[in-house]
């Protein structure tokens, strides 16, 4: 795909090759794209691995960077030891974040790599992103958001690229499931973590599984209401056989950052 923007990034992408380029990859497809951009440079890859990703997450970038020889590395972090993360802050993705990146930073100094990358884009800039401060203060670069390039125009340029990724769901951690000032646990986070794959597995596609006490919240594309009601008996017993008492539809339907509200 060949347009002004992609240009520019390719360029930019060149100017940052002989210090060495470290990308974050989270196996999303903004950062696959920009690690696929990059897989010809002088680049290494690292992957951050915790409760909050689930397993088939990391598997996939391992095999993502295996099929185009990148050298990558996986990296595990515990979120859950810190308090100022576990206790489920407004500004927890911003510490998390800070700590992670703080991670890669070193893995990549220690393997003679300069720059720092992540694959925010020019979208991300516009919404509560608590966790870009933590990347200033880094110095951590987004490309995609330096040279303007938006989601849709990532989904676009992967697709031209013949990448199956390309229209793959957002999925955010799983912290994200749970309010604000509440305590995270390996348990709770791994039963969300559970509950959403007996949804997928029930024919849905994109969705949140939102956490409140004993309250899960589903949150699909209202499109997907006739499948949950057809299927409601099977898919609350299936939920409630994980603890939660109650299980509802959220008739607002899938909304990102519902939980900034």
């Amino acid at each position: 795909m060949e347009n002004s923007k992609f240009n520019e990034l390719k360029q930019y992408l060149l100017s940052l090759n002989e210090q060495g380029i470290c990308l974050a990859f989270s196996g999303g497809v903004d950062s696959a794209l920009l690690l696929y951009l990059c897989k010809d440079l002088n680049l290494f890859a690292v992957t951050a691995e915790s409760v909050f990703q689930t397993n088939d997450e990391i598997k996939f970038t391992k095999d993502f960077c295996e099929k185009y020889g990148i050298k990558h590395k996986v990296i595990p972090f515990n979120p859950l030891e810190d308090k100022e993360i576990s206790t489920n802050p407004k500004d927890r993705c911003y510490r998390c974040k800070k700590k992670i990146f703080t991670l890669i930073k070193q893995e990549a100094e220690k393997n003679g790599f300069k720059n720092v990358l992540d694959g925010t884009n020019y979208d991300d800039l516009g919404v509560y992103r608590p966790g870009l401060k933590a990347l200033e203060e880094l110095g951590v670069i987004s490309p995609f958001a330096k040279v303007g390039i938006t989601k849709q125009e990532i989904r676009l340029c992967a697709k031209a690229y013949g990448l199956d990724i390309y229209d793959k769901p957002s999925n955010p951690c799983a912290a994200t499931r749970f309010p604000y000032n509440t305590e995270l646990t390996e348990d709770g986070v791994n039963r969300v973590k559970e509950a959403e794959k007996i949804l997928l597995d029930f024919g849905l596609d994109e969705l949140r599984a939102r956490v409140h006490g004993e309250v899960l919240r589903i949150e699909v594309k209202t499109k997907n209401f006739p499948l949950i009601l057809e299927k409601q008996k099977e898919i609350a017993s299936a939920l409630k056989n994980l603890g939660y008492r109650y299980i509802t539809l959220d008739l607002e339907g899938l909304r990102r950052g519902s939980m900034d509200n």
